[in-house]
């Protein structure tokens, strides 16, 4: 059994993966200047939680895109699992042909969800991860990471409209009852939610018709959950995927 975590802008993704089976997922707040013991504790505690002692992991792996976090949780780990910690990054193997430009632009929790898109499901495939920032990338036929898009995430688009604007307050990421608003709130709702969700059917539109094919097209992230089922196209749903990348990579470099 192994302990994955993702350090993602707003939230840490933990979850224990045991061979196939992934016996929890869940999220902690990304703060930059809680404290190693106190990243520990938190890892600790969710463990309990699910009753899994520390003495059954076999091991950790980290895939991070908010660097500063990344030494104090991997210290953090090794601090519970008494075990050095993999962190996705350089001279970590993948087995993903990665064709940009620059491919160490690309950020590990990007790469993680591929590898894992590129095992679990039918390519051509566009992968939606859905955090601070919402991503779009796209694997080709031959299993290649080809590109992709970065759009502002839901919760970015609604915190700036509340902040720049004099009168607009803040909301929650919901639907609201009706898509055409009678109240400035259900205005607001509709627009980020249904104004998201037309975007991603939007997007990936014109990414299959760029393509010239269909693509398997699977979610992920924070927000996922909430928006996809609003979506137009048919949109398979992992929660887990990023954790099933990680296992894949984890397993690859013993």
């Amino acid at each position: 059994m192994i302990l994955a975590v993702d350090i993602g802008n707003t939230n840490i993704v933990v979850g224990c993966i045991d061979g196939e089976n992934i016996c929890f997922v869940e999220r902690l707040s990304t703060v930059s200047t809680r404290t190693e013991l106190e990243y520990a504790i938190s890892f600790k505690n969710i463990l309990e939680l699910h009753d899994i002692s520390t003495k059954e992991l076999d091991g950790g792996i980290i895939s991070s895109v908010v660097p500063p976090v990344t030494n104090i949780v991997r210290r953090s780990m090794e601090k519970i699992l008494n075990r050095e910690v993999m962190v996705i990054g350089p001279g970590v193997k993948t087995g993903l042909n990665i064709l940009m430009d620059d491919p160490r632009q690309v950020g590990s929790d990007r790469i993680v969800n591929a590898v894992a898109v590129v095992h679990e499901y039918k390519v051509p495939a566009a992968i939606i991860d859905m955090g601070t920032a919402t991503t779009i990338c796209i694997i080709d036929g031959k299993k290649n990471y080809i590109g992709g898009a970065i759009i502002p995430g839901a919760r970015i688009s609604a915190d700036t409209l509340t902040a720049k604007t004099a009168q607009l307050p803040k909301i929650s990421i919901e639907p609201p009852n009706k898509l055409i608003g009678k109240n400035t709130v259900d205005c607001m709702k509709s627009g980020v939610f249904y104004g998201n969700a037309a975007l991603l059917d939007g997007m990936l539109e014109r990414m299959e018709e760029e393509m010239g094919e269909k693509l398997t097209i699977v979610a992920t992230g924070g927000l996922a959950k909430a928006l996809i089922p609003h979506c137009k196209h048919k949109i398979i749903l992992d929660d887990a995927l990023l954790l099933k990348g990680l296992k894949i990579i984890y397993e690859k470099n013993q």
